[in-house]
């Protein structure tokens, strides 16, 4: 059996011909950037979001970028995040000649640890950006009380967690901005690139309008220096198209996760590897599904591959040994939970779409791996 890590093409077959009408509709009006397509995406998204604006832009990293900016991050500043993230959380901060200030991560959810965070604040501190990592929240009333105290901006990286909620408040409602991404692989992939920031702030709402348009507010004239950050019109009808699904997917997903739980306990290998952990007052939307293996992980991976099983490892260098980030003075064993989580995790595939047969299958190879 072949069993991919994500099938995009059978979310696409139950939703093609209102997809295809909807780009038609973009390509009769020959408005491709912008315009009222976008426009009521955003309404929607912020809606959804639980949020009073929503501005769209060309991709999550964008988002990241813009929110740091309408914060006022500039070189020499310093913005407290998670090393055991995509590349795009810390390029963002260095981009603008920040310095990422890395706080190692929970081992059991892989999200920021915050009893962590205060001791890296320092004078020149201006955002703290927890990852809502794997489509699970961090746990934003310690982040926030911290953030709260010191008088620092939380940017929540929501790039994985569209729907993810923590005591019911939904990702990207809680601080001062958050951070979507449309990647196609995302719980709410678009057909291409694209990114939306939420933000509850009125002035902020304002500044991000700007910013990614040039820093202007109308044509020809602006008051900022900003970026050219829009989204495109068939990407807002494609992602409309498949937001009212978004919910059902997601709920899809973790009922696959527990099917996993029960699937492995039975096969008796919940001694074997670790499974993903579910905070209390959580949803976990499970944009991934995230084991444990320890030592065993490679051979494991290589494995399942032969067996037609889809794997991937996120993310196997840790952002403070990047090379691109030497210059940050960083060392293996700094942040042990995040090098050990490069180490031993493995992605296993969860998507809407998957088969009890094939979650079986799954298992089942798994079970062979591991001796009796």
């Amino acid at each position: 059996m072949n069993v991919p890590l994500l099938d995009l093409r059978a979310q696409y077959g139950a939703l093609r011909e209102r997809v295809r009408e909807a780009v038609d509709r973009v390509f009769e009006s020959q408005g491709f950037v912008l315009g009222p397509e976008v426009e009521a995406l955003e309404e929607e998204v912020a809606h959804y979001s639980q949020a009073r604006h929503a501005i769209a832009c060309a991709s999550g990293s964008d988002a990241l970028l813009l929110a740091l900016m309408a914060l006022d991050v500039k070189p020499g500043d310093e913005v407290i995040t998670t090393p055991h993230t995509f590349f795009a959380t810390a390029s963002a901060i260095t981009r603008l000649g920040a310095r990422p200030i890395f706080v190692d991560v929970d081992p059991q959810t892989y999200n920021i640890n915050p009893s962590l965070i205060e001791g890296a604040i320092t004078k020149r501190t201006r955002a703290i950006m927890p990852v809502h990592i794997y489509g699970q929240c961090a746990e934003m009333d310690e982040i926030l009380s911290v953030a709260a105290r010191h008088s620092i901006p939380v940017v929540e990286d929501a790039a994985q967690a569209i729907g993810a909620e923590d005591k019911e408040r939904r990702a990207g409602s809680m601080g001062a901005i958050g951070c979507f991404s449309f990647y196609p692989s995302k719980n709410l992939g678009g057909a291409g690139d694209g990114g939306m920031l939420t933000t509850n702030d009125d002035r902020l709402a304002e500044r991000l309008r700007m910013l990614h348009v040039h820093g202007g507010v109308t044509k020809y004239h602006h008051t900022e220096v900003g970026i050219n950050s829009r989204l495109d019109a068939i990407q807002a009808v494609v992602l409309r198209a498949k937001l009212p699904h978004l919910d059902e997917w997601s709920d899809a997903r973790a009922r696959h996760a527990q099917r996993y739980r029960d699937l492995f306990s039975e096969a008796g290998l919940t001694e074997k590897i670790v499974l993903p952990f579910v905070r209390e007052d959580a949803r976990h939307i499970f944009h991934l599904f995230i084991i444990r293996a320890g030592r065993e992980r490679d051979a494991l991976m290589n494995h399942l591959r032969e067996n037609g099983v889809g794997t991937e490892v996120y993310y196997p260098v840790p952002l403070h040994l990047q090379e691109c980030f030497r210059y940050l003075g960083y060392s293996e064993g700094d942040f042990p939970e995040s090098e050990s989580a490069a180490r031993e995790t493995l992605a296993l595939p969860i998507y809407p779409e998957l088969s009890d047969e094939q979650l079986w299958y799954v298992v089942d190879v798994i079970r062979q791996f591991f001796p009796e």
